[in-house]
């Protein structure tokens, strides 16, 4: 029998290994909104409030940011895959109860963070119209989410997203910042938000799409669906739902075959180009944005309307005609659980 290549040994394994005095790694924390499994050189961060439609709370960007240091730093993973359970990948952020006003102090499933940029009640009476708006306390809430969610932008190594029945709103923050998407080809995504109270944080579409593609969507508010998506060159691939995990699984191992040395050196190579182009700049300019459409006039407006008749009602209104007529790329995601969108 054929001894494997030494160069298809894992980082782990030979007398010549920087890392053969490593000990068991530590069993990974429980964390409130994912999990994380790590087998045969991938690590699995699959986000786990199904229910909720995997919506965000001020928990979800300090624990994807924990778990990807965690995989970064272990030897024995060279990829790390993040998915959703339940129907979809995220809905969005969990917002609705701010839009509705009905606030008791925490988003739900959050760790409390009393009197900080992260407290809720705090956020509420920033965003009071009777008041004085303070956009830096937005900024600093809102940036934290993003630095969070561009950890799998800038872990040195490869991170996949495997999504699944929407990736809405704030779920595509998470989403744009993966070095590879793998989308069902019947899933959503997009931003609807950008319609009122919505500019998305990450700041990628341009970088990921090209700037007119990037206008196409978010001047209108319209998602494309999976197959639209890697058309459109937002994602790599597009199977059916039912070969999604397939297909994912096969890119996924071909990408752990490599050393992992090698997937550091090609990541690291390619990030530089993009992020020459002004990743961080374009960040900073949407979350302040983000804060400021909240703020309007019409942004004041959609968040009265949830209040009286609730956060869901004023999304449906928001998505009525004229964007419910389909077209190039459809809108049609007003049915899954989402906050911002």
């Amino acid at each position: 029998m054929v001894d494997e290549a030494p160069w298809r040994r894992a980082a782990t394994d030979g007398p010549d290994s920087p890392y053969r005095v490593a000990g068991p790694v530590a069993d990974a924390p429980s964390y409130r909104t994912l999990t994380y499994e790590v087998d045969d050189r991938v690590a699995r961060l699959t986000f786990n409030r199904p229910e909720q439609g995997n919506s965000i709370t001020p928990d979800t960007p300090v624990e994807l940011a924990d778990a990807v240091e965690r995989a970064d730093l272990d030897p024995r993973v060279h990829v790390i895959v993040v998915s959703g359970r339940g129907k979809g990948f995220c809905g969005g952020y969990d917002l609705a109860a701010s839009a509705e006003g009905l606030m008791d102090g925490r988003m739900s499933g959050a760790t409390p963070r009393e009197g900080t940029v992260l407290d809720p009640t705090v956020q509420m009476l920033n965003h009071d119209p009777a008041g004085t708006w303070d956009p830096m306390v937005d900024y600093a809430m809102m940036s934290r989410f993003t630095k969070g969610f561009a950890s799998l932008l800038h872990a040195n190594k490869p991170t996949v997203a495997k999504i699944h029945g929407f990736c809405v709103a704030g779920g595509t923050d998470i989403a744009l910042h993966c070095d590879q998407i793998v989308i069902a080809a019947d899933a959503k995504i997009g931003y609807p938000p950008t319609r009122v109270w919505g500019v998305p944080s990450a700041g990628l579409w341009a970088h990921r799409l090209g700037d007119q593609r990037a206008k196409r969507l978010l001047l209108t508010g319209d998602t494309l669906t999976g197959r639209e998506a890697a058309e459109w060159g937002l994602a790599i691939e597009a199977p059916e739902p039912e070969e999604l995990d397939e297909r994912t699984e096969r890119l996924v191992r071909r990408i752990a075959a490599m050393p992992l040395n090698q997937l550091m050196m090609v990541k690291l190579a390619l990030n530089s180009a993009l992020l020459a182009q002004g990743v961080q700049n374009s960040q900073l300019i949407s979350t302040v944005f983000d804060g400021i459409s909240r703020h309007t006039r019409e942004g004041h407006a959609f968040q009265q309307r949830a209040a009286e008749a609730g956060f869901r009602a004023a999304v449906r209104e928001r998505d009525a005609a004229p964007y419910d007529d389909g077209g190039p790329a459809t809108s049609n995601v007003t049915h899954q659980p989402s906050s911002k969108g």
